[in-house]
């Protein structure tokens, strides 16, 4: 069996914040959203149907902690959830805390975004709240 790597351009485009059950959970790297990525650590795994029933409903629960990380820690108006894949092949979630006064809203954040990336002090907060175990049980 194949050993889990991640995808260059996810290690490029986010930063590490801690392990889940299934999934890597990322930080994508754009100060503008909250913004979290989950990168299930499955080799060679494209699209949600190649994960057997067991990761899929893991990665779903994933997915509403993630949500409810977001909601507690930002209130926002919408979470939004999308596994595009068409840049980055590898199998990985994306968890956006979406506001109806956010720069790209109501459409996709896509695209719509100026890049503008964390400070180093910014990132270690953030990494301190999403630590919090309670969301993550």
């Amino acid at each position: 069996m194949a050993a889990f790597i991640l995808h260059p351009q996810l290690e490029k485009d986010s930063i590490f914040v801690r392990d889940l059950s299934l999934s890597q959970l990322r930080l994508n790297n754009q100060k503008t959203l909250p913004w979290l990525v989950l990168v299930p650590r499955r080799a060679d795994i494209r699209d949600l149907h190649q994960l057997d029933a067991e990761d899929r409903a893991q990665l779903m629960e994933e997915i509403a902690q993630a949500s409810k990380a977001l909601e507690e820690l930002y209130a926002p108006d919408k979470i939004n959830v999308g596994a595009l894949g068409n840049i980055v092949a590898q199998l990985h979630l994306h968890v956006i805390a979406r506001f109806k006064n956010d720069p790209a809203w109501p459409a996709p954040v896509w695209g719509r975004l100026t890049p503008e990336t964390y400070a180093p002090e910014a990132i270690e907060v953030i990494k301190n709240k999403l630590g919090n175990e309670k969301f993550w049980t």
